[in-house]
């Protein structure tokens, strides 16, 4: 076994990967760039070696560098985690003429596999499903318009070293074609080094199932029975879980055999997964295509390692060190259910838009992943951030993923919930209510799942989690009972003019379309004369309150509000007035403040960097049409005009770098 090893890469797979190693005694030595420099992973390695400036093209993504970091600290082997390296060849091959072990699979494999064209021929010569498509490279942008009406519309334009859902555009259209057929290029050539594309039928009402794949170096190869990741937007995975609620007995044994066979046409070894898209119009389920397959660790993979008890970090360790698969294929077994959710820097209020800076606040409800693969109570966090830690711009969004695993699916969606309500995450946008609102949607719990499900069930964007009545009701008597509690601290407070006044228990609560009167006396609360049984503790200023009624808990993170609170729970926020009772009526004839109009302005969404602006000064312009695009997060985003006009001046301009809301352009 190795004595040490050197995690090229960086975040929470980082720390994933320090934890396992340390678990079976192996040292470990990070790599970091400037960006990372006082990152938690970085604080646990055992070494850690500075390569490079912040921007991956600088640090993590030159192999040299790494080889470089080897050698000095002596470190024998090196894990990939996913991204960055861990599908390139030449890094493979250049650890190998070191001397260096790489933890994963061998050259020809990822070389085969890591190309999508390649890989669909190989697919097709094993026999294997694949989806029609043009298997080729496309020439420019008139090509690809011809491929595409041929293949016959809805289409998939996809970079050809692609991955994470970038370099991928979805064309109803000619149209769609030209406007996003070069993009496409571009997004493969910046984050892969590769601007071929290739285009396939896009499968309609799909469902994204994937295999995991283990093997070892004598020839042993098994799967690890199916995830289902089909919630996506973006193509960008946001739920995974494990099994899939969709796949039989019989459909597992097919898919998982065929994978296994394409596996061994490629001498595969290590961890590995074949992502398969299937039918939903197919009642059978038995039409699977074969996508891609991903040589290298998912970032899904804890939901494989709740329901079958393998940690994957350590198998690969072990099948990089020659050792052989301790486990047969009838040795896996489904044991529960799991559910991931990715917590992403984005605000789904604005249209889910990248969001930057520094986490002013960050507590998971739970702490960090320690070895226990269903984690805490069956809730576990893999993450690589801390309190005053910052969501750069430089890489990906995500800032942590919460893992939950229950004896049936319910259960895991539940503490899921629960989980999300106690997740405390401020300072920067995030998705927490967003994904709250899945784990409550019925289609969810349904498991009529496609990789349509957000943009079925969110056409107009996302505002919150559906509630009731109820749970205001219960929300007016928390509410009622920490306003009590802090006029009674503000009683306390010593210097006051005039007599004392003893703080009301006569409240009136407010939200945006109810409101309530709530009476607290002694241990007793009443919410419009109704009995609430409530049980909770309470101190002015705690920002997470845990609330017992009778028929359920529930938890509430609160801010305070100059007329009252800011509550969040089961996915939506709610402000709350809270007024003593004998003066809440006058509560209606405070003046609201109106909102400067600002449609005349092209406002920047988010930060990023200008790379294309459409159209000059006096250009007149219709609504929908592109006026610029902004990227971030590795993603370009086309700008589009909400309605005609006339550009009356250009405040921006190409490669410059914009905060949010800064001023691109303005119309008249």
């Amino acid at each position: 076994m190795f004595k040490k090893i050197l995690i090229a890469n960086r975040g929470e797979i980082a720390c994933r990967i320090i934890k396992t190693a340390r678990r079976m005694g192996i040292a470990t030595v990070a790599v970091y760039s400037d960006a990372d420099a006082r990152a938690p992973f970085v604080e646990m390695a055992d070494e850690a070696v500075h390569i490079g400036p912040s921007p991956a093209a600088e640090s993590y993504l030159i192999a040299d560098k790494i080889i470089a970091a080897c050698k000095e600290t002596g470190a024998e082997a090196v894990h990939p985690g996913y991204g960055f390296l861990s599908e390139r060849t030449s890094f493979a091959e250049a650890l190998a003429a070191e001397g260096i072990a790489f933890v994963g699979p061998p050259v020809n494999a990822i070389a085969a596999m890591g190309d999508k064209i390649e890989s669909k021929k190989l697919a097709m010569k094993a026999g294997v499903n694949v989806v029609p498509g043009f298997v080729g490279e496309i020439e420019d942008t008139e090509h690809a318009v011809r491929i595409s009406n041929e293949i016959g519309y809805p289409v998939m334009m996809k970079a050809s070293a692609g991955g994470g859902g970038k370099g991928m555009r979805l064309a109803y259209s000619e149209k769609d074609v030209r406007e996003g057929f070069e993009a496409t290029k571009r997004e493969g050539l910046n984050s892969f080094g590769d601007d071929r594309v290739f285009i396939e039928k896009f499968i309609e009402d799909p469902r994204h199932i994937e295999i995991q794949i283990l093997g070892d170096q004598h020839g042993n190869i098994i799967y690890l029975n199916e995830r289902e990741c089909s919630i996506q937007r973006r193509h960008q995975k946001v739920v995974e879980e494990a099994p899939s609620p969709f796949v039989t007995p019989k459909m597992r044994k097919a898919m998982g055999e065929q994978c296994v066979a394409l596996s061994r046409a490629v001498g595969y070894y290590s961890a590995g997964t074949v992502e398969l898209i299937v039918s939903g119009k197919d009642p059978s389920g038995e039409s699977f295509y074969f996508l891609e397959m991903n040589t290298r660790l998912q970032v899904e993979h804890p939901v494989t390692e709740c329901i079958t008890g393998v940690d994957l970090v350590e198998q690969m360790i072990r099948v990089a060190a020659g050792e052989q698969l301790a486990m047969k294929q009838d040795d896996v077994k489904i044991n529960g259910w799991a559910i991931e959710n990715r917590v992403y820097a984005e605000d789904p209020y604005r249209g889910f838009l990248p969001s930057t800076g520094r986490l002013t606040r960050y507590a998971p409800p739970v702490t960090g992943w320690s070895g226990d693969l269903r984690g805490i109570d069956g809730v576990r966090v893999d993450d690589g951030v801390m309190d005053g830690g910052e969501v750069s711009i430089y890489y990906d969004p995500m800032i942590a993923k919460l893992i939950t695993w229950g004896e049936t699916r319910d259960e895991a969606a539940d503490k899921q919930i629960a989980a999300l309500d106690q997740f405390i995450l401020q300072g920067v946008g995030h998705n927490i209510d967003f994904l709250s609102a899945i784990m409550q949607h019925p289609r969810f719990r349904s498991g009529e799942l496609t990789t349509g499900f957000i943009a079925d069930e969110y056409p107009d964007g996302f505002e919150g989690a559906d509630f009731d009545e109820k749970l205001l009701q219960k929300l007016s008597a928390i509410a009622a009972f920490i306003s009590t509690a802090d006029a009674d601290r503000a009683l306390r407070t010593s210097g006051q003019l005039g007599d004392a006044l003893q703080p009301t228990n006569k409240w009136l609560i407010k939200f945006k379309e109810h409101q309530f009167n709530v009476l607290v006396d002694g241990d007793k609360l009443y919410v419009d004369d109704a009995d609430m049984h409530l049980s909770m503790s309470y101190s002015p200023g705690d920002n997470l309150i845990e609330a017992q009624f009778e028929d359920e808990i529930i938890f509430v993170k609160v801010a305070k509000r100059r007329t009252g609170y800011h509550f969040t729970t089961r996915g939506r926020g709610h402000d709350v007035d809270a007024f003593a009772a004998h003066y809440g009526d006058y509560a209606a004839h405070m003046i609201e403040k109106i909102p400067p109009d600002l449609s005349k302005f092209l406002l920047c969404p988010m930060p990023g960097l200008i790379t294309i602006i459409y159209v000059n000064v006096g250009d007149k312009v219709e609504a929908g049409q592109p006026l610029a695009v902004v990227e971030a997060m590795k993603m370009e985003n086309i700008l589009r005009a909400e309605k005609a006009g006339v550009i009356k001046s250009i405040e921006a301009e190409q490669g410059q770098s914009l905060a949010v809301d800064q001023i691109i352009l303005e119309m008249e």
